[in-house]
């Protein structure tokens, strides 16, 4: 990863943070996205302390225009884009039967079209270096489902078949392409579960812990390695035995 450069949405806090800092320990020249300048800065700062590189670029993934302008800043900066970890998502939960129209295409615009549009300012680069890491951070719930969360399973299920689809495109040119599918994992987004559901969930996850955003940048790091060179299209499961 020496010098490579990384852009990593959602950097700011949980697995996005924790993606920076081990592509940030493995080499890498990170650029921190996400919406939350503040918060981007806090982890810059710890790249930076630590002697390594990091830039920050505000993003909206629900935005063309801001996407396509934190991409430019970045190339501008570090240069081209060499790993993209599309991380950034959000949630609107509801039962299917009330959800709201634009509770569904927040999520759907945000968690998928978001990562397309991400990963669309980064191909031709990569194309031309015949080199590159994309990597799509899916969930466990985009392979099995879940009750109250019809439109984040979809997004989270689009980018396993957006992963599998890029990678037959883009294997010729020395491009892989795959996807982590995290389980539930201790972030500020499962940090609101009540003691009940968290014992409920623990009782069906063999290894009876929640992940930690450590486990997920761990296989993150592999994907974005040269170890994982003959690895793609392949949607790699964190999730403690959740769903096999």
């Amino acid at each position: 990863m020496n010098n490579r450069v990384a852009f990593i949405t959602g950097a700011s806090r949980g697995i996005g943070r924790a993606c920076a800092l081990a592509l940030s320990e493995a080499g890498a020249r990170v650029v921190l996205a996400a919406r939350n300048r503040e918060k981007l800065g806090e982890v810059a700062q710890e790249i930076r302390s630590a002697g390594r590189e990091a830039f920050i670029v505000d993003i909206d993934l629900a935005s063309h225009e801001s996407i396509k302008a934190a991409f430019a800043k970045a190339h501008a900066e570090f240069g081209a884009t060499e790993v993209l970890v599309n991380n950034a998502g959000v949630t609107k939960d509801g039962l299917a039967v009330r959800m709201k129209a634009e509770d569904w295409h927040c999520v759907i615009n945000t968690n998928l079209t978001g990562a397309f549009t991400c990963t669309q300012q980064v191909l031709q680069s990569m194309m031309k270096a015949r080199w590159g890491r994309i990597i799509n951070i899916s969930s466990v719930v985009g392979e099995m489902g879940n009750a109250g969360q019809a439109n984040y399973s979809a997004s989270k299920a689009g980018l396993i078949g957006l992963t599998k689809s890029l990678a037959q495109e883009m294997g010729g040119r020395g491009i892989t392409v795959n996807a982590v599918a995290p389980g539930f994992v201790q972030t500020d987004m499962t940090g609101v579960l009540s003691d009940e559901m968290r014992e409920k969930l623990l009782a069906n996850i063999p290894l009876r812990r929640m992940g930690d955003p450590k486990d997920v940048a761990a296989a993150v790091k592999f994907l974005a390695s040269e170890d994982a060179a003959y690895v793609t299209g392949h949607v790699l499961d964190v999730n403690g035995g959740l769903y096999m």
